[in-house]
C-alpha cells in the first residue's frame, strides 16, 4: 500500500483485435506502409533484459503488500522527431516515424515528455507485426503538463507515426523519455508463482473478492466510480470520482496523498472488473491519461485530483456521495484494485473507530470480515453504511494467507479531515454548508421515509413577453415504506407560501404530479421554490432531495424578434457563445460536435428594447474560419437583415454588440476606425463625428451603458475614460438618417 515510486505513468491497456481505444482519441487508421529499409537503418532498440535476475527479484516483490506488480523495464530515453527516426512526404502530408525494438518483449509502451500537436497533425502508435494500433491522438490530446502517457502495444516492434500538413514544413517536435519494456505475460502469473491465471496489471490474494460476486450486488452503483492508477511499469494505486454539491460531473478524483508522483502523466482505468465472480481478467479500454492535483495533505493522506478530461457516456461512471460529518459509522466497505488486479471489495461489519498513524488522522480497521486490501488498493475509498466515502486507503497489514484474511489490520485517512483541510473548497463550491452528499448520477442510499420534489413546466431560459404560467410538483417516494402523506410548502417570486396537504398512496420510486395555480409571470426574473416534509407524518430520513428551485426569466414588455446563425467549422467542440445584457447572460449554447463543417445553427432570439453584447469563442484559439471550414455568424432582424456578422477569422474570441432600435433600418454600417484616438485610451477619448448631426452609444462588454447621448451641429467630442474599468468597450455612432459607425476601444490605464 503505502510507497513512494519517482517513476511517472503511461497508460496501460491490451487490445484483444486489431484496433484498441485505450484512452480517449479521435478515429482514423494508420498507414502500415512504411519504407522497410529506411525504418530499419532508424531503428531504435532498447537493452536487453536480464530475466532472471528479474524473475528473482519479482519472486520477492510480488508477496510484499507495499510493492506493485511489475510488468515491465522502463528504459529513460531522449527521442525527438529532429534527431531520430525519418520524414517522408506522402500526398499533401509530411510524415515521421519511428521504429522502437524491446528484442523478445511481450508488450511496448511509450511517454511522450513534449507532445504539443498543432490542429492538423496526428499521431498513431502501432505493431509492426499485428497491425494493432492505438490513436489518432490530435491537438485534443495536449494536456496541461506537456506530455501524453500512450497505451501498450502488444508484440515486440512498435512504430510511432506523427502526421502534420506539409505546409507546416517539418516544423512539428515530439519527445519521448521513456519506453517501457513488458517483459511479463499479460495474462498470465509469472512462473515464480506457478504460472496461475492472473490479471492484465497483477494478481491479488485467493481470498479477495472479485466486486460482481453476490456478496457485491449492492454495490454495483458504488464501483463504477473506482478506478485503478498505472504508473510507468506499475499498476500502483486505486482512487474514485467523487461528486461535487453542484452534481455537475466535475471529473474529480479521491486517492492518497502518499501516492502522489506526477498525476498528470498517470492512467487511471475505469470498469477494469470481471463480469463474473471468479474471472480475473476485465476491460482495459476505458482509460483516461493525466489530472491536476488540486490539493493534498498528509495530515490525511489524501489527494484530489481534476481529471483531464470528462468520462464519455459510455464509461457509465459514478460520482461516489461523501460524508464529512466525521460521525462513526455502523460499518465500511472498500472497493479496490489489490495488486494492479480486477475489481475487489471487502466488509467490515464493525465500526471502524477514530486513530492517528505516522501523524494522520485516519479509520482503524482492526480485521476485515470478507477480503482484504493489499498493494495497489492504496488510495481507494472507504464506504459507510450510507454508501458515501469517508476516507482513502493509507495503510496496514491486512493481507491473504491462502485462501483465508490474516486478521490484521487497515487503516483510512479520515474524509471529514479532508475535507476541511481544503477539499471543501471544490467538493462544496455552492458554499453550502453541507458535510453528507449523494452520489451523481446516481443516487446511493434508501431510506425507510425519504420524500422528494421536482418542478416541471417551467419555461426554458428566457420567455418572450407576459404569460400565464401553470407548473407541477412531481412528489416521488424515494424510501422504502409506502408514502401516504407528506406536506408541501411552495413560493412563487418571494410571495407568500402556499401550503399543500397531500394524501395518497406511493410505492418505492412512485411518483404523483401535483398542478398549482396557474400564475402571471413578471418582468425579470421569475423563482419558484418547493419543499416537502412530513413523509408519513414523520421526520424525513433524507433532507437532501426535499426542496426544488427553478428560474427563468420574462420580457413583459415591447419585443423584437431576432435571430443568430452560425456556420460551423470542422471542430465545433471549440465553438461557444453567449449574448448578455446588463452583465447578465440571456442566450448561450455550444460546444457542438466535431465534423460539423458547414453546419448551420438557427437560435431564435426574443429580445426587450435595448442593446446586447455577443461573443462568441474558440477554444482552441483559431476562430471559425478558414484553415479547418467556411465559419461565420450573423444576427438578423425579424426582416432577415442582417445587423451584425462576421467572417469567422479571429483567434480565441470575438465580440460585438447589437442594438434593437438597429433592426430593419436603412443604410450602410461603417468602421468608427480613424475616427476614434487614442486606442488603447487611459483618460481622454475623442470621437469625430462622421455628420454633423448623430447619436453616440458606447457599452462596455457585459453591455452596461456608458454613454448615450445625442449630438447636432457638433464635429467631435471628448469623453473622460479615466475612472472606467480596463476592458473593451463598444462604440456606436448613428446619424440621423441611420448611417451606423462602430468600433472597439481599449480602455488601460
Amino acid at each position: 500500500m503505502r510507497k513512494i515510486y519517482s517513476t511517472f505513468a503511461v497508460l496501460f491497456s491490451i487490445a484483444l483485435s486489431s484496433s484498441s481505444i485505450a484512452q480517449i482519441n479521435y478515429g482514423g487508421t494508420p498507414s502500415f506502409l512504411v519504407n522497410q529499409e529506411t525504418l530499419y537503418n532508424t531503428k531504435v532498440v532498447m537493452p536487453a533484459i536480464d530475466r532472471n535476475a528479474l524473475d528473482q527479484a519479482d519472486f520477492v516483490t510480488d508477496q510484499i503488500k507495499e510493492v506493485p506488480w511489475r510488468f515491465g523495464v522502463e528504459n529513460e530515453v531522449n527521442i525527438t522527431t529532429s534527431e531520430n527516426g525519418f520524414w517522408t512526404i506522402e500526398g499533401d502530408e509530411n510524415i515521421w516515424r519511428l521504429d522502437i525494438e524491446c528484442p523478445s518483449a511481450i508488450s511496448v509502451s511509450v511517454r511522450f515528455s513534449e507532445f504539443n500537436l498543432g490542429k492538423g497533425a496526428y499521431v498513431y502508435i502501432w505493431s509492426k507485426d499485428s497491425h494493432q494500433f492505438i490513436g489518432k491522438f490530435d491537438h485534443r490530446n495536449n494536456k496541461d503538463w506537456g506530455g501524453l502517457a500512450t497505451g501498450v502495444i502488444t508484440g515486440s516492434e512498435v512504430i510511432v507515426e506523427l502526421h502534420q500538413p506539409s505546409a507546416w514544413g517539418f516544423t512539428s517536435t515530439l519527445e519521448i523519455d521513456q519506453i517501457v519494456y513488458g517483459y511479463r505475460s499479460l495474462l498470465l502469473h509469472p512462473e515464480s508463482l506457478a504460472a496461475a491465471q492472473r490479471g492484465p496489471f497483477g494478481n491479488s490474494g485467493s481470498c479477495n473478492i472479485n466486486v460482481n460476486c453476490p456478496e457485491g450486488a449492492l454495490w454495483a452503483t458504488e464501483k463504477r466510480s473506482v478506478a485503478l492508477i498505472v504508473e510507468g511499469g506499475f499498476a500502483a494505486c486505486t482512487g474514485a470520482l467523487i461528486n461535487n454539491t453542484l452534481n455537475d460531473g466535475t471529473p474529480y478524483f479521491l486517492t492518497a496523498n502518499h501516492c502522489l508522483g506526477n498525476p498528470g502523466s498517470w492512467v487511471y482505468y475505469f470498469n477494469h472488473e470481471s463480469a463474473t465472480c471468479n474471472g480475473n481478467s476485465g476491460p482495459t479500454n476505458q482509460s483516461i491519461s493525466g489530472g491536476t492535483l488540486l490539493v493534498s495533505d498528509g495530515a490525511s493522506d489524501f489527494a484530489l485530483i481534476e481529471l483531464s478530461e470528462i468520462p464519455p457516456t459510455s464509461f457509465n461512471v459514478q460520482y461516489a456521495g461523501w460524508d464529512a460529518t466525521g460521525d462513526t459509522p455502523l460499518s465500511a466497505t472498500g472497493i479496490h484494485h489489490p495488486s494492479g488486479d480486477v475489481k475487489k471489495i471487502c466488509f467490515e461489519e464493525d465500526s471502524p473507530y477514530f486513530a492517528n498513524q505516522a501523524g494522520a488522522a485516519v479509520w482503524m480497521i482492526d480485521q476485515w470480515e470478507l477480503g482484504v486490501t493489499e498493494g495497489g488498493s492504496s488510495g481507494s475509498p472507504l464506504f459507510d453504511q450510507n454508501h458515501r466515502i469517508i476516507g482513502q486507503l493509507y495503510g496496514g497489514a491486512a493481507a491473504c494467507t491462502g485462501n483465508v484474511n490474516n486478521g490484521q489490520l487497515d487503516y483510512y485517512g479520515r474524509f471529514n479531515e479532508s475535507f476541511n483541510l481544503g477539499a471543501a473548497e471544490y467538493l462544496d463550491p455552492t458554499g453550502s454548508g453541507m458535510l453528507a452528499w449523494d452520489g451523481f448520477p446516481d443516487g446511493a442510499v434508501s431510506y425507510a421515509n425519504d420524500a422528494g420534489v421536482t418542478i416541471t413546466g417551467a419555461p426554458e431560459g428566457l420567455l418572450c413577453g407576459a404569460a400565464s404560467i401553470s407548473l407541477e410538483i412531481v412528489l416521488t417516494n424515494t424510501g422504502t415504506e409506502n408514502l401516504t402523506s407528506a406536506t408541501i410548502t411552495y413560493n412563487i417570486n418571494g410571495a407568500t407560501a402556499q401550503q399543500v396537504d397531500w394524501n395518497g398512496n406511493l410505492a418505492q420510486y412512485a411518483s404523483e404530479a401535483i398542478s398549482i395555480p396557474a400564475f402571471n409571470a413578471v418582468g425579470g426574473e421569475n423563482t419558484i421554490t418547493v419543499e416537502v416534509t412530513s413523509p408519513n407524518g414523520v421526520a424525513d430520513d433524507n433532507n437532501l432531495n426535499n426542496s426544488s428551485e427553478v428560474s427563468f426569466t420574462t420580457f413583459s414588455g415591447e419585443t423584437f424578434d431576432f435571430q443568430l446563425a452560425i456556420t460551423l467549422d470542422d471542430y465545433g467542440s471549440e465553438t461557444s457563445w453567449e449574448i448578455k445584457q446588463l452583465g447578465t447572460v440571456i442566450y448561450f449554447g455550444g460546444p457542438y460536435s466535431d465534423g460539423t463543417d458547414g453546419e448551420s445553427i438557427i437560435v431564435d432570439l426574443c429580445l426587450e428594447d435595448g442593446c446586447y453584447i455577443f461573443t462568441i469563442n474558440d477554444e482552441y484559439g483559431d476562430g471559425i474560419c478558414c484553415e479547418y471550414g467556411n465559419g461565420t455568424w450573423s444576427i438578423l432582424d425579424g426582416e432577415g437583415d442582417v445587423i451584425s456578422s462576421s467572417d469567422g477569422q479571429f483567434g480565441d474570441s470575438e465580440t460585438d454588440q447589437f442594438c434593437t432600435n438597429e433592426a430593419s433600418i436603412e443604410g450602410v454600417e461603417h468602421e468608427l476606425t480613424g475616427l476614434i484616438y487614442p486606442n488603447p485610451v487611459n483618460d481622454l477619448l475623442t470621437i469625430v463625428f462622421p455628420k454633423l448631426e448623430g447619436h453616440v452609444f458606447i457599452s462596455d462588454i457585459t453591455g452596461r451603458t456608458m454613454v448615450n447621448q445625442s449630438f447636432d451641429r457638433e464635429s467631435k467630442t471628448g469623453i473622460d475614460v479615466s475612472d472606467w474599468s480596463e476592458g473593451l468597450y463598444i462604440v456606436s455612432w448613428i446619424g440621423k438618417n441611420n448611417e451606423i459607425y462602430t468600433t472597439r476601444i481599449t480602455v488601460s490605464h
